[in-house]
């Protein structure tokens, strides 16, 4: 993996302000807040403001309205996956590691046990080179 700038941080590359969904929220309200924001994936947060797990748009299609689940019965809790998170401060080959590791193409940015931001593919194509963006596009996707 080639390097970003040696002093680029996952908070240089995320998109701020990510906005929680909470646990005992149903998929309905996901969908609803996903739409509302454009975005594809929502953190998922418990009464304690601490990140449990991500969800996506494709999490709330494939795992609850394929398999015949109500989405206004069914939380954000329920699915919550990924508990996958990185450092504001982690370098950004640190950053990309981490989502190649985990085959993940969204990552929960934290910083003193918050959340801070979130960092997409979108992201990463508005502050890589292209020869990096290709080189991580290439190695998720041929492990999904």
């Amino acid at each position: 993996m080639t390097k970003g700038h040696p002093h680029d941080t996952a908070r240089d590359l995320m998109s701020a302000g990510a906005e929680c969904i909470e646990a005992h929220e149903t998929l309905d309200r996901a969908a609803q807040m996903m739409r509302d924001r454009k975005v594809g994936a929502l953190p998922i947060c418990g009464a304690d403001d601490r990140l449990k797990g991500i969800i996506t748009d494709r999490d709330i299609v494939v795992r609850c309205i394929a398999q015949g689940k109500d989405p206004s019965k069914v939380t954000a809790g329920e699915l919550a996956t990924g508990l996958v998170w990185v450092s504001a401060d982690a370098t950004v080959e640190e950053t990309l590691n981490r989502m190649e590791e985990h085959q993940i193409r969204r990552l929960p940015v934290i910083e003193n046990e918050r959340i801070v931001g979130m960092i997409s593919e979108a992201d990463l194509a508005k502050h890589l080179p292209e020869a990096q963006l290709a080189e991580f596009v290439q190695r998720v996707y041929a492990g999904a």
